[in-house]
Parts: C-alpha cells; structure tokens; sequence
C-alpha cells in the first residue's frame, strides 16, 4: 500500500469515527484503496449513499431523518477532499457536495442551523449558527476547525454545546473550506476573529458579553491567538493546537505539509515551512486574559504535547491543561474523556453552570 494512503489511514480512523462516520463503512472504503489516488472517489460514492438516503426521506417528508442523513453526507464528502490537494477538480467537486449537504440539512438538524457569510479582505468566511432551545440572548461558542478540517465536521462537538445552553457558530476561516479559495492562511487570527466577533454581537439573540471561542488542531492554535487580540473572548479551548507550527515541521505528516503548502499559496516546501513559522504564539500567548483550557494527548505524533505546555506555562496562571496519557491528535480516540469534560467547562465560564 502506498504510504500516504497507509498513513492517512492510520492517523485518521478515530478522527474520522468520533465525527460521524461509521466504524464500518470506515472499513469497507479503505480495504479497496491500494493508492492515495483512488481516496477521494472512493469517499464521495460512500457519501453518494448517506445523501441519498436524505434525498428520499426529504421527498417522503422524513425531515428529521433527512437532516440527519444529509449532514452525514456531507461529513463523507469532507472527508473525500479534507487533504485531496493533488487533484483540485476532484477535490473541488467533492467540497461543493459537502457544502451543498450541509446547506440542505440546516433547516431539518435539531436545533436547526442558519447559514452566514462575514465579509471579509474582499472574500467571506462562512459559518453556520445553530441556536439552543432556551429563548432569550444566548452565548455563543465560536468554533474553529484545524488545516483540514471544515465546519461541516464539528457538528458531534457542537452538539454538547448546544445542550448546555450554548449557541454555536462553525466557521470556515483563512485557508479553510469555503475561505481556502480565496484567503491563504494566515497566523494573526486575532483579526479574522475579531471580525467574526464583530459580526456576531450584532444578531439578535446572542449575547456579545459571553462569547467564547473553540478550536482544533491548527485551530487549536488559532482560538488562543483570537484570545490573545479580542478582548470579546470571555472563554478559550484550544485542543491539541502548536505553539509553532514551522518548529515541528519535519515530523508533520507528508499530506499535512502538502496541504499546509496549497492553502498558504506556498510556492515549494522551503516557502511553506517558513509561512508556517509565522504561525506562532510567541509574544502573544502572555496577552491572553480570558481563562483558557489546553487540551492535548501523550500519544499525539502530529502536534507533539511539549507545545501545548509552552502555550500553558506562558499565558500563566489563568491556563490550565488536560493532558491525556493515552490521546492522539485531537484526542479523537478518547473523546469520551475530554468532550464532554470541555462542554461544561465552556458552559461554566459563559453561563455560569455546567
């Protein structure tokens, strides 16, 4: 077996599972690949299935069902393109089915989702917010996916949130998903989020004094530097995020350095890993305030934990972490033993009750 599909299989299966994809469909898709070329294909006819399934309980008037099958398409279809930077016509076509899936399920979902598009550099960032039950001005969780992940994967962390009162916004900022066309990446996320920020506190029903902000792997290292900028962010969850990302650069899967290459508008490796320096916490993490939870696993081979802790020891007293013996990257593999755990942290800190 090829090594970047060898690769990809190894470090993705729990990530892939705890967000939406059957064990077993898992399985069958990736024992008939022999090369990283036939992934995307493969991925979007799996996703072909979930979708039309929605498809036929939305024309039957199944509208739960519908919603539900649907996003699960739709995280089939990211999971075709999430690093399928080689072919970009593939790549693109199975993007727009993922975005056109979870645009599909927002009104059937429980809460229901409301697609937003932020202005933003002469492009947008485009989020989806889905409200809590309770009435009244609700807080509101930003949620900030990593390099390849979008916000059409986040929906099994953004349904914790939700049942605890919290409003959530998934966002597709600079270098990521519908933005990664036309917004490289970029290391000062504090503007992007300040502008996202900007945004939110003008729709009605949500609070502008409680926002709090979530993030994962890259975005776990984006929600920090939000916080580090936004005075808005009242709570920070960064989860298995670098401190610098160019310092770890040489143990960074292959994929994972192609891809950071494309989405930064990197010319070759050389250009890419020195954009990937400008990804740092350096001088900001001292400027976070708002009580910041760092949640990281020993077992982590892409984002080693020695970086959760720098970001830990230089915000200072007001950091803490959870650091799991047995956790990969992003901790997918032990789910049980941090989402729960940082929902009601979150909840805490913006309502005051877990």
């Amino acid at each position: 077996m090829e090594k970047r599909l060898a690769d990809a299989i190894a470090h993705w299966k729990p990530r892939f599972t705890a967000n939406g994809v059957e064990p077993q469909d898992f399985e069958q898709i990736t024992a008939g690949l022999e090369s990283w070329d036939e992934w995307c294909r493969a991925w979007s006819v799996a996703a072909g299935v979930h979708e039309d399934l929605g498809r036929e309980a939305l024309a039957t008037g199944r509208t739960r069902s519908a919603g539900a099958h649907l996003s699960q398409a739709a995280v089939y279809h990211h999971f075709a393109k999430f690093v399928f930077v080689q072919d970009m016509e593939q790549m693109r076509a199975a993007h727009a089915a993922a975005v056109r899936c979870l645009n599909d399920a927002l009104p059937y979902l429980d809460p229901p989702g409301e697609r937003h598009e932020i202005p933003f550099e002469g492009a947008a960032m485009v989020g989806i917010l889905r409200r809590p039950r309770e009435t009244g001005n609700s807080p509101v969780v930003i949620m900030i996916p990593g390099l390849d992940s979008t916000k059409e994967e986040v929906r099994s962390t953004e349904a914790l949130f939700l049942e605890r009162g919290l409003a959530t916004f998934s966002v597709d900022g600079p270098g990521q998903g519908e933005a990664e066309y036309d917004l490289p990446i970029r290391g000062d996320w504090e503007i992007p989020g300040a502008a996202i920020c900007e945004y939110l506190s003008e729709l009605p029903g949500i609070d502008p004094q409680r926002i709090g902000v979530w993030g994962v792997s890259l975005g776990g290292y984006y929600a920090p530097r939000v916080a580090s900028g936004v005075s808005q962010i009242r709570a920070c969850i960064g989860l298995s995020g670098p401190y610098n990302f160019g310092s770890i650069w040489e143990g960074l899967p292959q994929l994972t350095r192609e891809t950071f290459q494309v989405r930064s508008r990197a010319g070759d490796e050389v250009e890419a890993r020195a954009k990937a320096m400008q990804l740092s916490l350096e001088d900001k993490a001292g400027s976070i305030r708002c009580p910041l939870l760092i949640v990281t696993g020993k077992r982590d081979r892409i984002i080693p934990w020695s970086q959760s802790q720098r970001v830990v020891d230089e915000v200072g007293d007001n950091a803490e972490m959870l650091l799991l013996e047995d956790g990969n990257h992003g901790c997918a593999n032990v789910s049980y033993k941090h989402r729960y755990r940082s929902a009601d942290w979150m909840a805490d800190r913006l309502i005051g009750r877990a």
